[in-house]
C-alpha cells in the first residue's frame, strides 16, 4: 500500500537553479510594493494560491534573464522591482529557476502577492502549444507546484484571466484593469484539459471548483 501511495506523488522535474540578483535592497524594494498595491508590508510569497503561465515574446532564455535581472523601474510610477518570474521554459524544455518561491516575483499586477509566475520562451500561447517538449515541461513543473501547495487546477491561469482570478487585488485604481495578451482563455482551456489529465495520472488533487469573479474595472 505504501508502494502504490509513493508512485502516485508528482515527480519533481529537473530544474536548473539561474538566480537573477535579488540582493536585500530588491526585496526592500519589492515589500514597499507589496505595500502600495496590496496593503502588505512583506516581499515573502507565503502560501501562493495561483499560477500564471506567460509567455516572453523573445527568442531566447538569454534575453529574458537579461531582462529581469536589469530590475528596470516601470515606466508609468517609475517604481522598482522590475519584472521577474519564478521560472523560465526554454524551447529545449529546460526549466530554470530564478527566484526563490518563497520570494514574490512582479509578473502579474493584481496577482503577484500570492502567484508563482512561469514564463514560457516564445512568441504566441499556440506556438508553446504546439512544441512537445516545452508544453510537457512545463505541463510537469505546473502539476508538481500544484500538488506542492495545494493549488487547484482552475487556479491555474494565463496572464490574460488574471482580472476574472477571485485572488485579484490592486489598490492602485489605475491598475487595476491592467492584464495582459499572452495565454488567452481559449488556450488555456486546451492547457488544463492536459494538465488535468496528468494530474490525474500522477494522483494530485484538482482541488475545489474555482468560479471565475466579475473583473473589478
Amino acid at each position: 500500500m505504501f508502494a502504490v501511495a509513493l508512485a502516485l506523488v508528482a515527480p519533481k522535474p529537473a530544474i536548473v537553479w539561474k538566480p537573477i540578483p535579488f540582493p536585500a535592497s530588491r526585496r526592500a524594494e519589492m515589500a514597499v510594493y507589496a505595500r502600495r498595491h496590496y496593503g502588505l508590508n512583506t516581499w515573502r510569497l507565503v502560501h501562493p494560491h495561483v499560477i500564471v503561465e506567460h509567455f516572453t515574446e523573445s527568442e531566447s532564455f538569454s534575453s529574458t534573464w537579461d531582462a529581469f535581472a536589469a530590475n528596470v523601474p516601470d515606466p508609468e510610477l517609475k517604481e522598482r522591482p522590475g519584472d521577474c518570474a519564478h521560472f523560465v521554459i526554454d524551447r529545449d524544455g529546460t526549466i530554470y529557476q530564478l527566484v526563490p518561491l518563497d520570494t514574490m516575483c512582479r509578473h502579474t499586477v493584481g496577482l503577484n502577492w500570492t502567484a508563482i509566475g512561469i514564463e514560457h520562451v516564445g512568441m504566441s500561447d499556440s506556438e508553446i502549444l504546439d512544441d512537445a517538449r516545452q508544453l510537457s515541461a512545463s505541463l510537469r513543473l505546473t502539476v508538481w507546484l500544484m500538488q506542492r501547495y495545494g493549488i487547484a487546477l482552475g487556479n491555474v491561469i494565463g496572464h490574460n484571466e488574471s482580472l476574472t482570478s477571485p485572488y485579484h487585488k490592486e489598490l492602485y485604481a489605475a491598475w487595476r484593469c491592467q492584464t495582459h495578451g499572452d495565454w488567452t482563455h481559449a488556450d488555456m482551456q486546451i492547457y488544463r484539459a492536459k494538465l488535468r489529465a496528468l494530474a490525474v495520472h500522477d494522483g494530485v488533487p484538482l482541488g475545489p471548483a474555482v468560479r471565475s469573479v466579475r473583473a473589478r474595472c
